[in-house]
């Protein structure tokens, strides 16, 4: 296991391409280390003027930061003294950034409650053009399916939304939509802390909507396709918690399993006194018309996680192989499974929700843990935690 200090600054997310380990930091930084000697590359120390939330590669040079300053930056790595160009659109704290290889198609979430497309095909440096593509207030995260196909979106309301049959080069029309309210009480102190210059994005508050049920409330007019269903169509669902079927819930931390057809969740309950990592099974059929509902979603496993650090959010992530799961719990972080064998999902899956095994503990912080990430190619693995040390850990053969 090897460590190091991201000194002054609040790690938020590492994210490990094939041969660098970036590190977001809260004081405007970003650091590039090499994951396997941990020797520190390079620190780009005005990345951004706020704190830094995300990064995304998109190729092996290519990368994109987003920062609470509401802009996206794009980075290359054979030229990291100044930025490719910065890109404007947003009016909150930018918190995801997702990527279409086929399209080359940007797509970033924030606090604003919107949906953004970056068409980085026709970018320059003064930015890219960019499209509203969708907007839904309490918006927590944002992903695409490994195929891009769907668009999930999690709320701090306890709701689950999937955009089906995605087609992020069609412009959408947001109209009234009955559905989407209030599923969870915010308390004053929530609300003061949500507004406040503290620790954010994996530190962030997960209350971030009103206290008040939606007064302006939205939808997605699809565009329809010949002799199908509708492009886009958006499908509401509100998945089962463990223990929250009588209070709401907020999803804090929204992830795919590398073959598409399951979500990992973290949530925490209406009071924050219990946290919860659950795994969800689409089952997809047909629509019996246009508009009807597209999936089922299925609790098949859960476990109740430590909740230290209340008001903060960690995040958790599949391995490549999606047959593991990294939580932060505590000042450590847990290796998750599906059996204590670590097959996979589509081999062990249970009639009634089964608790995830765990595999084992590792602890090396002094402080809360926030995030983690497995390497996409290394037998690896990163944590992160809020007083700035990032641990990385690797088996002995």
């Amino acid at each position: 296991m090897l460590s190091f200090f991201v000194h002054n600054a609040l790690l938020l997310f590492p994210f490990l391409s094939r041969s660098v380990l970036t590190v977001a930091c809260e004081q405007t930084e970003v650091l590039l280390f090499d994951p396997i000697s941990s020797k520190h590359i390079k620190t780009l120390s005005t990345a951004h003027e706020d704190c830094v939330n995300n990064i995304r590669f998109l190729d092996n040079r290519l990368f994109a930061t987003c920062s609470d300053d509401t802009t996206i930056a794009l980075w290359d790595l054979r030229k990291l003294d100044s930025k490719v160009c910065t890109l404007h659109g947003h009016t909150s704290w930018v918190k995801n950034i997702e990527y279409d290889t086929n399209t080359r198609l940007l797509v970033t979430s924030g606090f604003d409650g919107n949906v953004i497309i970056w068409d980085t095909n026709r970018c320059t440096e003064d930015g890219c053009p960019h499209k509203k593509f969708f907007h839904t207030r309490f918006l927590m995260r944002m992903r695409l399916t490994p195929d891009c196909s769907k668009m999930l979106i999690s709320t701090s309301s306890g709701y689950l939304l999937i955009l089906h049959d995605l087609d992020l080069t069609k412009s959408l029309e947001v109209v009234s939509y009955p559905i989407l309210r209030a599923r969870r009480t915010t308390s004053s102190s929530d609300l003061a802390s949500a507004t406040s210059s503290g620790p954010r994005s994996a530190g962030s508050p997960c209350h971030q909507g009103d206290s008040n049920p939606l007064s302006e409330k939205h939808t997605v007019r699809a565009t329809q396709r010949e002799g199908g269903s509708p492009r886009n169509s958006l499908e509401v669902l509100t998945p089962e918690v463990p223990g929250e079927r009588d209070r709401g819930n907020c999803i804090t931390s929204l992830q795919l399993h590398p073959k598409g057809w399951a979500t990992l969740l973290r949530c925490s309950s209406n009071s924050n006194d219990q946290e919860w990592t659950c795994v969800y099974e689409f089952q997809e059929g047909a629509p019996v018309r246009p508009v009807s509902p597209r999936c089922s979603l299925r609790l098949t496993h859960c476990i109740e996680e430590a909740n230290v650090g209340r008001g903060y959010i960690k995040e958790l992530c599949f391995s490549p192989d999606g047959r593991m799961i990294a939580s932060p719990h505590g000042y450590g972080i847990r290796l998750l499974g599906f059996d204590t064998q670590c097959s996979e999902l589509v081999d062990c899956l249970p009639k009634e929700a089964a608790p995830l095994q765990e595999i084992r503990s590792l602890y090396s912080h002094s402080d809360v843990v926030l995030t983690t990430k497995f390497s996409p190619t290394h037998c690896q693995i990163a944590s992160g935690c809020l007083s700035g040390r990032v641990s990385l850990y690797q088996p002995k053969f």
